[in-house]
């Protein structure tokens, strides 16, 4: 059921991919990375060869590369999505032929094209997938060259940005440049706030049914620590806990109506790895 979960996740991100990338990106000719980019440039030298069959070809090539001078060390999710966005632009293709840009203005679209991209990887990535392509080239660079991740996928995309500014022209070129950037920024927002989880620390007189509430009504677990007042030297109990921003209203909301004298105090997590949040 897990892996049902975590398959579906990814197969609705990838499509929130594909679909910015047929509809926008491919008729504007907006080039900003990846392989989806190359097979852009590739496909106006070349019309006969579709985009989605570029992706394929392109896919394959370079996992045939990765094998040979990195090993057999992609994970099955990652194989998975780079063949899956290929074959979902290739099917868009086929299902829906588009013959042009949904509007003439390029920066509004490249803009609404970032964020939905974002979202779409920031989810796949958050189910330990890729979709490969560029991962591939950063991790050859920064097993020879010493090239740290980051800086490699940066500048493999950046090769492939400037390759459109010799098919597409300068304009389209420097757009191209600003859709590199906006991505990197909005993947890293979003999958920060996608991530954000709520520490919540309680001090109580009702200890006891809150830790009840958190267990039984919240299904999520909690800490219990033996502390001393300073002002009063009473024994009391701290709850400590990290739940989601739902949950965290729901026991708010019980607090609220069960201790309006309750101390808590609430931190904002950025990521939680293990048991009920993301698999480390």
């Amino acid at each position: 059921m897990q892996k049902f979960k975590e398959y579906l996740l990814i197969n609705i991100g990838l499509l929130l991919v594909a679909l910015p990338i047929y509809y926008i990106s491919v008729p504007h000719g907006l080039v900003t990375g990846g392989v989806s980019g190359l097979s852009i440039v590739i496909n106006s030298l070349v019309p006969s060869i579709s985009v989605g069959t570029s992706m394929f070809i392109l896919n394959i090539i370079l996992f045939i590369i990765g094998f040979i001078f990195i090993g057999f060390n992609f994970g099955a999710k990652t194989i998975y999505s780079s063949f899956a966005l290929s074959g979902l632009v290739w099917l868009l293709e086929r299902v829906h032929p588009f013959a042009g840009p949904l509007t003439d203005d390029v920066l509004i679209e490249l803009i609404i094209s970032s964020v939905i991209c974002a979202v779409g990887l920031s989810i796949v990535f958050m189910q330990n997938g890729s979709t490969g392509g560029t991962d591939i080239i950063a991790k050859i660079l920064n097993k020879y060259l010493d090239i740290d991740m980051g800086k490699s996928m940066l500048y493999a995309d950046l090769l492939i940005v400037l390759s459109s500014l010799l098919t597409f022209g300068i304009k389209m070129g420097m757009y191209g440049l600003l859709g590199l950037i906006l991505n990197g920024l909005l993947i890293d927002y979003v999958m920060e706030n996608l991530q954000n989880n709520k520490e919540v620390v309680i001090i109580s007189t009702k200890s006891e049914e809150i830790t009840n509430f958190i267990v039984k009504t919240l299904d999520r677990g909690a800490t219990i620590y033996s502390a001393k007042g300073a002002f009063t030297n009473n024994e009391k109990e701290v709850i400590r806990t990290i739940l989601n921003r739902k949950e965290y209203v729901k026991l708010k909301r019980y607090i609220q109506s069960l201790d309006k004298d309750a101390f808590v105090t609430v931190n904002t997590v950025k990521a939680t790895f293990g048991e009920g949040f993301i698999r480390l």
